[in-house]
């Protein structure tokens, strides 16, 4: 798939809230140019529960167009409805995605075992690689290390974005699932704890907004400049604190729309940042600003 930094990208709305394909264009490149390793689209920062599924085909479509096999594009096509996950998942791939990210089915709560069925079944119709999302905080299904180690059995499940922030458990993974499974964090102040574990990279919020630096924590890591990484990894702590104040993606829209990106709104029910929250975010960007 990839390794370093992929970047959750958002999806930019205009004035009448339908998609900005115009600044979606201008996004891709901005991350392919800042050394962006993967692009992963329609996930949760990509606001896919407000995308309607004619949205999020031609959202995926334009993506794997634009980018043009200049780095991987991962399509976020997870649904709390299999027949969903495969419809989604089979068109991506026949569009040329590269990839496909899946997060847990939300609000059903399945068991382990429904959940196990229900990767296995998407997995069975589609040919491309797979990452798993676990991001337990707002799925209410934690994917527990047993399952896990069998899913990673099925050939195209190749990796797992891990945002359960539970280094415990994260760390089990590794301990028994195969050598080449890959693992992704999927919070931006956990990249370097997760890469000295064996990880992958990171699929990131940050990186929407400093591609370049979310690149060089893991480039340094995997070089060997672990104080570099380190040093790195510090440095955006604030930021990173700023862009989860309020509910992904809302901090890091107003962060865009802040240096000029012109992504427009998150749609409702997301709505705008608490005067405090916006200023500690943006009092944050500027101090990195001064840096850089």
């Amino acid at each position: 798939m990839f390794k370093g930094s992929g970047v959750a990208l958002i999806t930019p709305f205009d004035e009448n809230n339908n998609v900005n394909y115009d600044v979606l264009s201008k996004l891709i490149d901005f991350q392919i140019e800042n050394d962006t390793d993967a692009i992963i689209i329609c996930g949760t920062t990509g606001e896919s529960s407000t995308l309607s599924l004619e949205e999020k085909k031609e959202v995926i479509k334009f993506t794997v167009e634009k980018t043009k096999k200049r780095i991987p594009v991962i399509a976020g096509t997870g649904s709390n409805s299999t027949s969903d996950a495969i419809y989604i998942s089979k068109y991506a791939q026949s569009v040329g995605a590269d990839g496909l990210l899946l997060v847990t089915p939300y609000y059903n709560k399945c068991t382990q075992d429904g959940l196990y069925l229900h990767y296995e079944a998407i997995a069975k119709n589609v040919n491309i690689p797979i990452i798993l999302y676990n991001v337990p905080s707002r799925t209410g299904v934690n994917i527990e290390t047993e399952t896990l180690t069998k899913l990673s059995k099925i050939d195209n499940i190749v990796g797992i974005k891990e945002a359960s922030s539970n280094i415990s458990q994260i760390a089990s993974i590794f301990s028994k699932v195969r050598n080449d499974f890959l693992v992704y964090s999927g919070n931006d102040d956990q990249i370097l704890p997760i890469l000295s574990l064996g990880g992958a990279g990171i699929i990131s919020v940050l990186a929407n907004i400093f591609p370049k630096d979310t690149h060089k924590i893991c480039e340094n890591f995997f070089e060997g400049n672990i104080d570099e990484a380190r040093k790195l990894q510090l440095k955006y702590f604030d930021v990173i604190k700023g862009l989860f104040c309020e509910v992904n993606p809302i901090p890091v829209k107003e962060a865009l729309n802040y240096l000029g990106y012109n992504v427009g709104k998150c749609r409702l029910p997301l709505c705008d940042m608490k005067k405090e929250n916006k200023e500690y975010l943006l009092k944050n960007i500027e101090n990195i600003k001064d840096i850089l």
